[in-house]
């Protein structure tokens, strides 16, 4: 089982140009460093990486893109097997590809920027009605919060002082807008994400 991140960035033509460098560094400085991943059709992209993996790094891309005023993006993690496998993302198929494509095509209809689609429908419904409550909050980091939720990404094991030191801020100002990006409450979903998905698809392996 793998997971297959299909993204596009919202109304990008109404952005400021840097949108194209921020997303390439975000897909290139992943979390998971043996991610693959692409840029196609202008604004879209796929990146196809471990399951477990999968809600973590969507989280450090929206971070990345929303440190852009006005700026967000849409994701879709499709879960499931690989049957096609290629150096190339968008010229891979399987499961996996089929559920993300599947899933980005119901992110508008459904009203949300993030969601999953497995092979088991329980587990979409319950882990989406979880993402549709974080979206609440994510889609609505400000750039500062998005930064400094980048920095925590990046830098999970430090603590805040260390953070503070390597974005320019207080450690009262990194606390806050922790805070606000209720990050520590994002952080539960996503260990609540991975331990779902590697207990109920191990028999997937």
């Amino acid at each position: 089982m793998v997971a297959v991140i299909t993204g596009d960035i919202i109304n990008s033509r109404e952005l400021p140009a840097q949108w194209m460098a921020t997303l390439k560094d975000a897909l290139s400085a992943l979390p998971e460093k043996n991610a693959k991943w692409e840029i196609f059709r202008g604004d879209s992209f796929q990146v196809e990486l471990p399951m477990a993996e999968a809600l973590l790094n969507a989280l450090y891309i929206k971070a990345c893109i929303k440190t852009i005023k006005g700026a967000d993006v849409r994701m879709s993690i499709g879960l499931g097997k690989v049957t096609i496998a290629s150096e190339k993302v968008t010229e891979s198929n399987g499961e996996a590809y089929i559920n993300s494509g599947e899933g980005f095509d119901m992110l508008k209809g459904n009203k949300v920027n993030l969601l999953v689609k497995s092979p088991l429908p329980k587990f979409d419904e319950d882990m989406n009605l979880y993402l549709k409550l974080a979206l609440i909050t994510m889609d609505g980091w400000s750039p500062t919060a998005s930064e400094v939720v980048k920095h925590m990404l990046e830098n999970y094991n430090e603590k805040q002082d260390k953070i503070a030191q390597i974005s320019g801020r207080s450690q009262s100002s990194i606390s806050e807008a922790l805070k606000r990006a209720h990050f520590t409450e994002i952080m539960e979903l996503e260990n609540k994400y991975r331990a779902l998905a590697t207990e109920i698809f191990k028999k997937w392996k």
